[in-house]
Order: C-alpha cells, then sequence, then structure tokens
C-alpha cells in the first residue's frame, strides 16, 4: 500500500499545528512550528485567505488522519465503521482511531511517536495477549494486554519512550508497567480524556463526509 514518504515537518507545517510525528524533535527548538515557519508551496501567504465550508472541513480530515498516519481509504473505512455504532459518530471515530495497535504502543510510550510505534509492531516487536501481532491497524479492546517481545525490550527506540512515563505520565484508559515494558488498554476513551486532539472539531470531519 502506499504511503506518504516525503518530510513529516513539512504536513506539519502545512496545517501550521504540531501533529507529532516525529517524537522529541517535535518537543525542541527544531520544530518548524516554534520556529514559526510558513507553510510549504510557492507564496503560501497567497493561499492564506478565507476558507470555504468545503475548505473547513476537509483541512479538519486531513489534520486528524495526518496525525493518525493512516491513508485515506483506511481512514474512510473507519469513518464508516464509526458511523455503524451507536452513540456520536465524531466521538466514535476518535474511539476506534485511538484503538489501533500502532496508537496504542504510541499511548504506552513504547515508542516516541506513531510513526515510531507502527515499526515496532511491523517488524514484529510487539504481542497483545501473549501473541504476536504485525498489523498496526489491529483493533485493541478493553481489558487486552500490550507488550513489547522479550529479546526488543532494550530496543534503544522502547527505552527512549519509556522514559516519558515518568515525566509525563500516561493517559486515563491506558496503564502502562515501564519494568516489564507491558501495559492494558483499559477502556475506549472518553472524548474529553484524549487530551492532545482538544482543538480537533471531530465533527467538521462527519460532516465533511456526510456531504
Amino acid at each position: 500500500m502506499a504511503r506518504y514518504t516525503g518530510p513529516l515537518c513539512r504536513l506539519c507545517r502545512a496545517e501550521q499545528k504540531k501533529l507529532f510525528l516525529k517524537g522529541d524533535r517535535c518537543k525542541s527548538d527544531k520544530c518548524p512550528i516554534n520556529k514559526k515557519r510558513s507553510a510549504p508551496g510557492k507564496d503560501p501567504k497567497g493561499r492564506t485567505g478565507k476558507r470555504t465550508e468545503y475548505g473547513i472541513q476537509l483541512h479538519e480530515k486531513q489534520k486528524l488522519r495526518r496525525m493518525y498516519g493512516i491513508l485515506e481509504k483506511q481512514f474512510y473505512l473507519t469513518y464508516e465503521r464509526a458511523q455503524r455504532m451507536p452513540g456520536v459518530t465524531g466521538e466514535n471515530l476518535i474511539r476506534l482511531l485511538e484503538a489501533r495497535l500502532d496508537n496504542v504502543v504510541f499511548r504506552l510510550h513504547f515508542a516516541g511517536s506513531r510513526n515510531q510505534a507502527r515499526q515496532l509492531v511491523l517488524h514484529g516487536h510487539v504481542l497483545v495477549n501473549g501473541k504476536a501481532v504485525n498489523i498496526p491497524s489491529y483493533s485493541v479492546k478493553p481489558g487486552d494486554v500490550v507488550e513489547v517481545k522479550e529479546k526488543s525490550k532494550k530496543l534503544t527506540v522502547v527505552q527512549e519512550g519509556l522514559k516519558e512515563v515518568s515525566q509525563s505520565g500516561t493517559y486515563a484508559y491506558v496503564s502502562v508497567d515501564p519494568d516489564a515494558v507491558k501495559g492494558t488498554f483499559t477502556a475506549y476513551p472518553r472524548r474529553e480524556e484524549v487530551t492532545d486532539l482538544a482543538d480537533i472539531k471531530e465533527q467538521l470531519v462527519v460532516e465533511f463526509y456526510s456531504r
């Protein structure tokens, strides 16, 4: 499957928002958003006029999709699944995105970014309930135990990621044992618990696909 392989910082510049695609770099002075660099492309100031309603909805959809590193088709299929679930479609969409295995690995601080977490999963370093799973989009269920294989626990990316547990803690819907490099997805998150998506307006994504 095709995947974006260009500069990740370019995506943050396009959205003029930190998407946290490069781990520690996003928190450093090297981040282009911290440097207030302009959007990519020729004459970006010439494209900063008032957006149409469609443009605002598209922008919000692209921002959310890029944060989770998902291609358009897979993102739309996730939306369709959220639409079939009982409850509010936008909140269901966030829950499904948060339950992706690569995202859970990231939330447990076994990796510094979702991209790194995806690589850990793809390369077979991650177990779910004791069984190897190498599918980043695998949907983790409440109560599932996610851990790094014994021989992979000393990987630099894992050890660097675990430092964040003591520095910033974990999200309310996961619990982690840093010493065992093991964690549990305790529940599907409530919308307000996903604090780094506080400025995301998922209802605009629903409106975009409902056109």
